[in-house]
């Protein structure tokens, strides 16, 4: 299974993009897909897939944060 996941373009240079994800900085390929700062965009193996509408942006991270916060429950439980 693959995951894309999801990040805001903070530079440009060339054909990279640095992309920040929740305070985690790395840099990815854009290739063919044009990308400006503050775009929000789709990584997946260090390559831009696509630039996000914010919405579904937005709904993407609402949906690893609920996954993310899930697993830390069963970590606490499993612990405790």
């Amino acid at each position: 299974m693959c995951v894309a996941y999801p990040g805001t373009v903070l530079a440009v240079k060339d054909r990279t993009a640095l992309i920040d994800f929740s305070g985690t900085r790395v840099e990815a390929l854009t290739g063919l897909v044009r990308t400006k700062p503050g775009d929000r965009v789709l990584v997946h193996a260090g390559c831009v897939l696509q630039v996000l509408p914010p919405e579904e942006a937005d709904e993407m991270q609402s949906l690893f944060d609920e996954i993310a916060s899930l697993s830390e429950e069963d970590m606490k439980e499993t612990a405790g």
